[in-house]
């Protein structure tokens, strides 16, 4: 088990999870560039530096998630930091439902609903369960949720408000679970950042 502390952020390859990366790097920390594509992560993870890692991870494919875990106990054998930053806005689609108006769930998918909960709810849920033994085994472990935690997250479509929404009682529950285990979890809101997710229009700071 290496001295260094590792740090996971899904989704870490464009946005503001690779920002967190970078920020984590620069604090001394191994970061695990999570992505769905490996190439992605693989081009992330050169972007912030020596210490960060590609790490091939679909957090609403259970397969990978299980494998993700596999290979950080092998590597590292045990997971210090925790970032559950992947979510999506509409299945299969990005950007601002409605040229940036609040989306309307009365004309959403039915197909959609449960994709977008899978990857911002369910896939929360997985990753942390699957985390929680590397976790156990580091001093001050810390999980932290990217929770977009205003009405602005409206703007991201008529499915991704509610799953946004089901998320906070989620964080909440992890941080009662855990307190006694010395492991921390909260949310985490960035703001109305301008990211691709959003089209760029946020009115925060552009992350990468």
């Amino acid at each position: 088990m290496q001295d260094k502390p590792v740090a996971l952020v899904t989704a870490a390859d464009k946005g503001i999870g690779l920002q967190i990366a970078r920020d984590l790097a620069m604090h001394g920390l191994t970061v695990l560039v999570g992505s769905r594509n490996l190439e992605h992560a693989q081009t992330a993870a050169k972007s912030v530096g020596a210490d960060a890692r590609a790490l091939q991870l679909d957090v609403a494919n259970q397969a990978s998630i299980a494998a993700a875990a596999e290979r950080i106990r092998s590597e590292f054998g045990r997971l210090d930091v925790l970032v559950n930053n992947a979510g999506v806005s509409q299945a299969g689609k990005q950007g601002i439902s409605h040229a940036g108006k609040p989306g309307r769930p009365s004309v959403a998918s039915l197909d959609e609903v449960p994709a977008v909960f899978e990857t911002n709810v369910f896939g929360v849920i997985a990753v942390t369960q699957a985390m929680l033994r590397l976790l156990e085994e580091a001093p001050a472990a810390r999980i932290v949720n990217v929770d977009p935690s205003n009405p602005r997250r409206t703007l991201f479509g008529p499915v991704y408000s509610p799953s946004m929404t089901g998320l906070d009682p989620t964080t909440l529950a992890f941080a009662i679970e855990f307190e006694d285990a010395g492991i921390e979890a909260n949310a985490a809101c960035p703001g109305f950042t301008s990211t691709n997710l959003n089209t760029f229009e946020g009115t925060a700071e552009r992350a990468a």
